[in-house]
């Protein structure tokens, strides 16, 4: 899934409350990521059978007054070059200002590149009504009145987003797909630029089937595989964009792509928060996950340095941190091999089938061992389990009580299925049914 609808507008016309709506309340929703912070950033829905993801471009701004409207402007810079859709916001109460009319010169100069959609937020009474014609002098589309508080108006805005989004494009490919992910100049590019460079028998380059990404196939352990280098191919005088929510907008696209993510983190820099939302963004996603710590050259090392930098990473991303990390430093070539076969390993973990008869001899044993808390009295009893096809391990515990399945018991559970069976850097997914 790589259409992704942007929401943008000045402070305070309810973006994050029109975000809200689109993904959190509404039945049509398939997933949700909440991050890592206590902004709600991103998110999945689906309408009219058209899949995509919400971006809140608000919580990327900062609170300062003096980098508001810059810091507004970039987003919508951004925007403007990576989303399908662009939602422009404005607020009826206020009509329109110097910044909303700001915004819409720079997307009206992208007129005919880009779907906009202008809605007009706040439209709960019929004097309210009637205002909304003001907003025509915007010189974009029909506005569409709606109330993002009470959901009035929401509906028939999903259906003009999904009427305007653009088949999407994926790549037809059985080849393991690897997709290089990081914050900005922590060394995707010459990461990939290494690998290829140093293996002669590439098969061939790919232009990227979104025009920010590069694929390239290259030959390595005896087959082929797909790299994803979301660094980009452009060239070209760039916005100052705020970085976090640049290199987030361009993840989201080879996450979806990727059976494995690789994600890259600076050595002297450790794990940040936005290292832990990609991570995080990779395991709702269910894809395959390694860490790979570059530039550890540049590194003053003790004798338990990388064990305890190792202990530190898998704790940020707690609970998902059954996940390999491995250091590396790009300039010198150190383990860049070792950082590829990692991935590869974890692709066939990904892909691993447990047959039946072996997932219950050890599983149910395990539920001896440790059998689920009763729930009001209600003793729940687990009597067999299965492993679902699917994309990534999906198992099913058929039980007497499946609703009353506590999270502790699933965390159990998942432990157990990691320890015996070696699911490290894979996402697992457990459902409990009526046996």
């Amino acid at each position: 899934m790589n259409n992704i609808v942007a929401i943008v507008g000045r402070p305070n016309v309810g973006k994050s409350t029109l975000f809200n709506r689109l993904i959190g309340e509404r039945k049509s929703i398939i997933d949700d990521i909440s991050g890592v912070t206590r902004d709600r950033l991103y998110g999945y829905s689906i309408w009219n059978g058209k899949k995509f993801m919400v971006v809140d471009t608000g919580g990327f701004v900062t609170d300062s007054d003096d980098v508001f409207e810059s810091a507004i402007r970039n987003q919508v810079e951004i925007a403007i070059e990576e989303a399908s859709i662009i939602i422009f916001l404005v607020d009826v109460t206020t009509g329109i200002t110097d910044l909303d009319m700001d915004i819409a010169s720079r997307l009206r100069a992208k007129a005919g590149e880009k779907n906009v959609i202008l809605a007009v937020n706040k439209v709960d009474n019929n004097k309210r009504e009637l205002e909304v014609a003001e907003f025509w002098g915007l010189g974009l589309d029909t506005p569409h009145p709606i109330s993002a508080t009470s959901g009035a108006g929401t509906g028939d805005l999903l259906d003009q987003v999904a009427e305007q989004l653009p088949e999407e494009d994926k790549i037809q490919s059985d080849l393991p797909k690897i997709a290089i992910i990081g914050q900005p100049n922590v060394g995707k590019s010459s990461l990939t630029n290494a690998l290829l460079g140093e293996d002669r028998n590439i098969v061939t380059d790919i232009a990227g089937t979104t025009r920010d990404s590069i694929h390239s196939v290259f030959k390595k352990f005896g087959q082929e595989i797909l790299l994803i280098d979301t660094a980009g191919i452009r060239k070209k005088a760039r916005v100052h964009e705020d970085l976090e929510f640049y290199s987030v907008m361009r993840a989201i696209r080879a996450i979806e792509e990727a059976d494995v993510c690789l994600l890259l983190i600076d050595a002297v820099d450790g794990i940040e928060n936005q290292d832990v939302r990609l991570a995080w963004l990779a395991h709702k996603r269910h894809k395959g996950l390694v860490v790979a710590v570059n530039k550890w050259d540049l590194m003053e090392k003790e004798t338990n340095t990388a064990r305890d930098m190792t202990h530190y990473i898998q704790e940020r991303l707690a609970p998902f941190s059954d996940v390999p990390v491995i250091f590396t430093s790009v300039l010198e070539k150190q383990r860049i091999l070792k950082v590829i076969e990692l991935c590869m390993e974890v692709y066939e973990k990904r892909k691993k089938i447990i047959p039946t008869s072996t997932l219950n001899k050890v599983m149910l044993k395990a539920i001896e061992r440790k059998t689920p808390p009763s729930h009001r009295g209600l003793h729940i009893k687990i009597k067999y389990v299965t492993q679902i096809r699917a994309s990534h391990p999906v198992f099913a515990f058929f039980c007497n009580h499946p609703k009353h399945v506590v999270d502790s018991y699933r965390h159990y559970l998942e432990n157990q299925l990691r320890k015996n069976f070696d699911f490290t850097g894979v996402p697992i997914s457990i459902f409990f049914r009526d046996k």
